[in-house]
């Protein structure tokens, strides 16, 4: 008997030592060769075009047009400097335009989509499914084409160049109000909707206090979508606008583009212009990402 209590000792810190190695075993990420390779490629690939814009800034003109290579020069502050002064901050007045459109038109589009979404993924009301159907022919749709029709409406109406021209045709996002579709019909459970409404929460209240933190994560995804989507638009403010003091970041350095053919100084505060214009785009990401990994690991401990 003690033999075999010995025996019994002995042997279970083996079993579980023996299987906490094969969980880790089981768990270990095994690299393939194959698709690192790919997946290094792909990056050295996307990641070419951003550095050769961080060292052309720090050139001045001179440098820039002599010799091509990715040696950093020491011009960086001055090129900065020249757009700043260019037209008195005109730059600068572009940047505040190009947040303005982004940062209204994403909030508001991914509101719309989040009630929108939900409104189809939890409603049964006439006509869902017709209605469901011209939002996929939505998403398939460019926007590119329905920028000149955006245009002649709004002319009709006398809201061409203004803010107004290029917010209204921004908030509504078909691909957005797909994605919210999608994760509310997941992510929100029907079992809790119908309790509240069986505590006499009204629609609203349910849908902003407790069908929104749901789907934060899901909003999250629409919200960078949409706000990249409007930072980088340039054939709707192209077409709606008229006025440079109205135009966004990708409108005003296309027109200081097309200077650089008789003034080469322009191509050092385009270059410039281009790599102070994804900063924003990086700072959001960086801050977006950390609450979306928050609001992910909350919904996982709730499940």
């Amino acid at each position: 008997m003690a033999l075999t209590t010995n025996t019994r000792a002995a042997t279970v810190p083996d079993l579980r030592r023996a299987r906490r190695d094969s969980h880790t075993a089981d768990t270990r990420v095994r690299v393939a060769p194959g698709s690192t390779a790919i997946l290094l490629l792909g990056a050295f690939y996307c990641l070419l075009p951003v550095v050769w814009v961080l060292i052309a800034s720090t050139k001045d003109a001179s440098e820039l047009f002599s010799t091509f290579t990715l040696a950093p020069s020491t011009h960086l502050w001055d090129n900065i400097v020249a757009l700043t002064e260019y037209r008195d901050g005109l730059y600068w007045r572009w940047m505040l335009n190009t947040a303005l459109y982004a940062g209204v038109g994403a909030i508001v589009s991914t509101y719309i989509s989040a009630i929108s979404g939900y409104a189809l993924a939890k409603f049964t009301f006439p006509g869902k499914g017709v209605v469901f159907k011209v939002l996929l022919m939505g998403v398939l749709v460019p926007g590119v084409i329905l920028a000149i029709p955006q245009y002649l409406l709004l002319a009709q109406v006398e809201l061409t160049n203004t803010y107004w021209s290029v917010l209204l045709p921004q908030l509504i996002s078909p691909y957005g109000i797909y994605l919210a579709r999608i994760y509310a019909a997941a992510a929100v459970p029907t079992d809790i909707i119908e309790s509240a409404r069986t505590e006499g929460a009204r629609e609203m209240y349910i849908f902003h206090r407790i069908v929104m933190p749901m789907m934060a994560p899901g909003l999250v995804t629409i919200f960078l979508f949409q706000f990249v989507a409007v930072w980088n638009n340039f054939m709707l403010p192209y077409i709606m606008l008229g006025n440079d003091e109205l135009f966004p970041i990708t409108v005003g350095l296309s027109g200081l583009l097309n200077q650089g053919a008789s003034l080469p100084a322009m191509y050092t505060l385009v270059i410039t212009g281009a790599l102070l214009s994804i900063v924003p785009l990086i700072i959001l990401f960086l801050v977006m990402q950390r609450y979306w990994r928050v609001d992910l690991a909350a919904g996982a401990v709730k499940a």
